[in-house]
């Protein structure tokens, strides 16, 4: 029978996927990192909140979302780094002299050449620029192209495309639904309801459940056995 799959710091693959939950980046320098997506890690790495006084010179240049700034830390030094969210699907993703919006929650990692900014649109940031970067899903992400109206909690994120527009089904809403909804309060908008609307030259990105990635506080641990608890 064969048995598992054993790794070390030379047999991990360079920059690519361990299984369909887990990244493998191989570090020579530095990444930006979302607190608590690295499970495991080889060789001699730092990690510095962003703000800290020395990374002002790379934050000024890489790092432009105060909002998300507790969030993120620089992964500095040699080694391979191992990404994981909560067994979602994980995928590395290239930019070319490009810009992608996605969101917030799903950006795990990406490299310092990528200068990260806050989007217009609520829970979403955008990167701008030549590079690689890591985002989880939850199932695996497909790409289709405007113009197209999609349910917001498969959104994962859009690439060269304008902003998207809200979109209401009135119809729908002002139907048997609506009216129950109206009068009892019971129920909120579904995908067939209210949708975003792309327009325009660009690619969307889906994932494959309209369940959005359940949010924990970023680097958080949870209370269980052999975890110590931090006192507050």
């Amino acid at each position: 029978m064969t048995g598992p799959v054993v790794f070390d710091a030379h047999s991990l693959p360079p920059s690519d996927n361990v299984n369909p939950y887990a990244f493998s980046v191989a570090l020579d320098g530095q990444w930006f990192l979302q607190k608590g997506k690295m499970i495991a890690y080889y060789g001699e790495i730092d990690f510095q909140g962003v703000g800290l006084g020395r990374l002002d010179r790379l934050i000024a240049r890489s790092f432009h979302s105060p909002l998300h700034a507790a969030d993120w830390v620089v992964a500095e030094g040699r080694g391979k780094m191992v990404l994981a969210d909560r067994a979602f699907d994980v995928n590395s993703y290239d930019l070319d002299d490009g810009n992608l919006t996605v969101r917030s929650g799903n950006l795990l990692a990406f490299q310092p050449s990528l200068a990260l900014k806050q989007s217009i649109v609520p829970g979403f940031v955008t990167l701008i620029g030549t590079g690689t970067f890591v985002a989880a899903s939850n199932g695996p992400v497909f790409f289709v192209e405007p113009p197209i109206r999609v349910d917001p909690q498969a959104l994962v994120g859009w690439a060269d495309c304008p902003t998207p527009c809200h979109h209401y089904d009135h119809q729908y809403l002002s139907g048997f639904l609506g009216g129950v909804r109206a009068h009892t309060g019971i129920g909120g908008a579904s995908g067939e309801e209210h949708q975003f609307e792309f327009v325009g030259a660009g690619t969307v990105l889906l994932q494959s459940t309209e369940q959005l990635m359940a949010e924990i506080a970023t680097g958080a641990s949870p209370h269980q056995a052999g975890v110590p608890v931090r006192d507050r």
